[in-house]
């Protein structure tokens, strides 16, 4: 089977020479290095996994929905077509966020390279007015640096628009907030990630996000990732300015159980490091008083977890018998197939007692086994009565005919319940898509729509510029633009561009 991609191996091999040099990867998620390693350690090169016998066929959901080889193959169909495609924007008109601004390790003042973005929202995903503001929360960090990955606050008045109103409050997190008594997952971590914030029904911002460990192998150290939530405590000194008066009730939530979801141990513990472990990106939902984080992970033991047995479930595919035997055929002789068979991405689940602790671990919304291992920023709301998931993902980490490693893509589904079952959006998942090169200053990644309070539109927000490529360019508020809804179908609306990082339109 020709794979129009790069190979895990090939990718493994690439991030390792890229911390070997310093450099940064273009496949980034959370810190630029989503294949576990990073500049706190060095990943060895993985061994190559041994060919097993061919399983009997067999056909197995595991009781949730699945992103099938059928449905992925007809992306490379749709892409290209309007309704898809994020819309184009002018080079020269992209500027860095003028209150980016940080230290390096020096104290010296430096311009931030800011990535994946989130919004302060109400709890059916709308975004939330703070006292007057919109605010956002943003990884940033030095662009000399890929572990410098952390989390700072963004605001602005409502309504004004422009790029020059955010301004910067600065890192959530001291360096010493994770010193929490009594959780050793956070008082190691390293690295902060992606997450979501909501304004509750009190009036106070609770951050979830993720917090990622060093990866330091000889150590027990694997780049560890865990849903992880705070109050964050904010006031207003000055009018117009926010600040950030500390943390408290800092806590870690879920770490993975082993059964619904892969742990780190499971993935790393033998010592063969090709596996792309993720449980990241927590996204905070309700429905009917309940409390639910919705994130990215991968399957667990009772999931369908990795293994040969992958190539023979009838469930991962999707079609007719004759679709099943034939691209099973291709699969069991493709050069990547031990990589295939690790690939088991997943869309989690979790509810939450009222204090934001786990309550109860419930099997994924969607998985795709086969088809990827990794499916991010996981983002769900509730719309004109049909709740919504979307995910964001990389032509680079797929294994699908038609795709290669500059596509960029978000999926999004539809269910008439929040727990599912879910079906594809258009026909296939494919909701956007763009295919630059990652050197281009345009280039997008991270997209997350945004309902609004009317209509049925929402607004889709991202990064722009790859992160550490450019000495006077670096990673920004992307401009905004909207995605119009209409029951299992989604188009982008024409000439909807918006300013770089805004979070709400009136259109």
């Amino acid at each position: 089977m020709k794979i129009k991609n790069f190979s895990k191996k090939a990718a493994v091999v690439t991030m390792a020479a890229a911390m070997l040099t310093g450099g940064t990867s273009a496949f980034a998620s959370g810190s630029g290095q989503d294949y576990n390693g990073g500049n706190d350690g060095v990943q060895p090169t993985p061994p190559a996994p041994v060919v097993q016998p061919v399983s009997p066929v067999f056909e197995d959901t595991y009781g949730f929905t699945h992103l099938t080889r059928f449905d992925a193959l007809k992306i490379a169909g749709q892409q290209g077509q309007s309704r898809f495609e994020v819309p184009g924007f002018d080079a020269s008109s992209i500027r860095n966020i003028p209150s980016a601004k940080g230290k390096d390790a020096n104290g010296n003042t430096i311009d931030l390279d800011v990535w994946d973005t989130w919004p302060l929202q109400n709890a059916d995903g709308t975004v939330a007015n703070y006292n007057g503001y919109e605010v956002v929360f943003g990884l940033a960090g030095d662009p000399k640096v890929s572990s410098d990955t952390f989390i700072y606050l963004f605001y602005k008045k409502a309504g004004d628009q422009s790029l020059d109103a955010w301004k910067n409050a600065g890192r959530v997190f001291k360096d010493n907030d994770k010193l929490v008594p009594n959780d050793l997952i956070l008082n190691n971590q390293s690295e902060e990630w992606s997450g979501s914030a909501t304004l509750t029904k009190e009036g106070k911002v609770r951050l979830f996000y993720t917090n990622r460990h060093p990866w330091i192998a000889d150590k027990g150290f694997f780049g560890k990732q865990t849903l992880t939530t705070a109050q964050v405590n904010v006031s207003e000194p000055s009018n117009g300015t926010l600040q950030v008066n500390g943390v408290e009730d800092f806590k870690s939530i879920f770490d993975g159980d082993g059964k619904m979801y892969q742990t780190v141990d499971q993935a790393f513990r033998a010592g063969d490091y090709s596996d792309n472990h993720t449980l990241r990106d927590p996204h905070y939902v309700e429905d009917n008083g309940h409390k639910y984080l919705v994130f990215e992970a991968n399957t667990g033991s009772e999931t369908g977890y990795q293994g040969q047995s992958m190539l023979s479930n009838k469930a991962y595919y999707g079609g007719d018998d004759k679709f099943f035997e034939s691209e099973r055929e291709k699969l069991l002789n493709s050069p990547d197939r031990n990589f295939i068979t690790i690939a088991n991405g997943a869309l989690g689940i979790i509810e939450l007692n009222d204090d934001y602790s786990l309550k109860k671990v419930m099997k994924p919304l969607i998985a795709s086994n086969t088809v990827t291992d990794e499916i991010e920023r996981a983002n769900i709301f509730k719309m004109n009565g049909k709740w919504y998931l979307f995910t964001d993902t990389r032509g680079a980490k797929m294994f699908v005919d038609g795709v290669d490693a500059e596509d960029i893509y978000m999926l999004g589904y539809v269910s008439n319940s929040i727990d599912g079952p879910y079906k594809p959006l258009n026909g296939s998942g494919l909701v956007l898509h763009q295919d630059l090169n990652k050197r281009d200053i345009t280039w997008n990644y991270a997209h997350f729509a945004i309902p609004q309070v009317k209509g049925n539109k929402v607004v889709i927000t991202s990064y722009m510029t790859n992160r550490g490529f450019y000495m006077d360019h670096h990673s920004t508020f992307a401009p905004s633009f909207e995605v119009s809804i209409n029951g299992t179908q989604t188009r982008v609306v024409p000439n909807s561009t918006l300013e770089q990082g805004q979070v709400t339109s009136t259109k």
